[in-house]
């Protein structure tokens, strides 16, 4: 109990800030939405249209793809207006966007270049959001708070994780998963909604401030790689990505064709596997209180070999190893997550906020679009139980690098603004971040 108060009630009271509350809420909402799509848009593909494996694969690097035509530009840009205005038009977008795939299954003309399209879509928008709600938090939490705010939105997603999956296996069995996609675009609209109640007054920046674009994006990407916590922290989530993608690319359908399982059973799975995520999201500030921000990096890092056991499931186990696989490693995740954005965040000036997310998501995020063609092509020829087993070894050896780096040995806040100002002393985030 009071690790769950240690997160749900941070110093300073986030619940006293109505802001935060409109974010949180908005995030729980669309992400219990996007739990529907995340086992329904791969049905669609798999049941509904009957596509390969690389085919399947495809739908998830087209969700990617944007990150790499827009990621830097869109930090940049993001830095120059008000972000709440950028979250509230992506979540709408996003809504069209998913709608569009029921109604195209009732008009019969429903295919997989048009999944292709709404996932490049919902991909684009969704960076555009994740890379202003990133740096919206700051402007709404002061330093001393973001450790707690950001456990809380973990929390908030941990939560949509453990009941989602089980909704979405619902619906998907008794809508079908086309027309079970329409949840998630009425979960956007709701994330929208709760936008709408912030009252935080942002304005853009002053054109005579700006720079060039490339410019900008120059400096956005020199800061992150310099910093000699962002650093080896990218370095090490980009590897685990790279073999996230590999296995991920297969999972379900290693679930579905090698193990047999429905979508209510995947959908069952998920949701046991995520209620380890949910309880690692509420203990995460008390973990750092505890043992300090580098150590619960390092013991979080070395996750992936809870994966391992995934490739070896098979008969009556199948399920419950495949659920303690996701289980331990989603547990971890979250931890790791909201600890390194809380660095993040303290350790980066407000006017390089949204350049500072673009850039971490980019070189953290860049390569899964590859990753997950491998996982297609190795599937495709190797077989899909020998690919999960290669994903997960990758991603269990990726937690070396958090050992061999100066993350390990920071335990507050503090240490790791004192670390990146003993670097650059000018690259340091003020105590109450002034509003762009």
């Amino acid at each position: 109990m009071r690790a769950r108060v240690g997160v749900l009630r941070p110093r300073g009271s986030l619940w006293q800030n109505s802001d935060f509350f409109s974010v949180w809420s908005a995030a729980m909402v669309s992400q219990f939405g996007t739990q529907v799509s995340l086992l329904a848009l791969p049905f669609v593909a798999i049941t509904t249209l009957r596509a390969t494996t690389l085919e399947v694969a495809a739908l998830g690097v087209a969700e990617l793809v944007p990150l790499l035509l827009f990621g830097l530009p869109a930090g940049a840009w993001i830095d120059r207006v008000r972000r709440r205005p950028v979250m509230i038009a992506s979540d709408v977008g996003c809504a069209a966007a998913l709608a569009s795939i029921p109604g195209a299954y009732a008009g019969g003309v429903l295919t997989i270049w048009q999944l292709y399209a709404v996932g490049f879509v919902t991909g684009s928008l969704t960076m555009f959001f994740d890379v202003a709600s990133l740096s919206f938090l700051p402007v709404i939490v002061p330093r001393d708070g973001l450790p707690g705010a950001n456990a809380a939105m973990q929390v908030s997603g941990q939560t949509a994780q453990v009941g989602g999956p089980g909704l979405a296996g619902l619906l998907v069995g008794v809508l079908g998963a086309p027309y079970a996609v329409a949840a998630d675009a009425v979960s956007y609209l709701g994330s929208a909604a709760f936008l709408a109640r912030v009252k935080k007054e942002e304005t853009a920046a002053p054109k005579g401030q700006r720079r060039a674009m490339r410019s900008e994006i120059r400096e956005g990407l020199a800061y992150v790689l310099r910093h000699p916590i962002l650093r080896p922290n990218l370095l090490f989530t980009s590897t685990a990505n790279i073999f996230n993608s590999i296995l991920f690319a297969v999972l379900l359908l290693f679930a579905v064709r090698r193990l047999h399982l429905s979508a209510r059973q995947v959908g069952l799975v998920l949701m046991i596997a995520n209620v380890g995520s949910l309880a690692g999201a509420v203990a995460t500030t008390r973990l750092q209180r505890r043992f300090g921000f580098g150590r619960v990096m390092l013991a979080t890092a070395f996750s992936g070999w809870a994966l391992l056991l995934i490739p070896f499931a098979s008969g009556a186990g199948r399920i419950p190893m495949l659920a303690a696989g996701l289980f331990l490693w989603g547990t971890a995740v979250v931890i790791f997550n909201a600890t390194s954005a809380a660095i993040s965040q303290a350790t980066t000036p407000d006017r390089l906020m949204s350049r500072m997310a673009a850039s971490r998501r980019l070189i953290a995020w860049g390569a899964m679009p590859a990753g997950t063609l491998i996982g297609g092509l190795l599937g495709t020829y190797l077989g899909l139980r020998t690919t999960v087993f290669i994903g997960a070894s990758g991603r269990a050896l990726a937690g070396l690098i958090i050992l061999a780096s100066p993350v390990r040995s920071i335990r507050t806040l503090d240490e790791a603004v004192a670390l990146v100002a003993a670097v650059n002393p000018t690259a340091i985030a003020p105590e109450a971040p002034t509003p762009v």
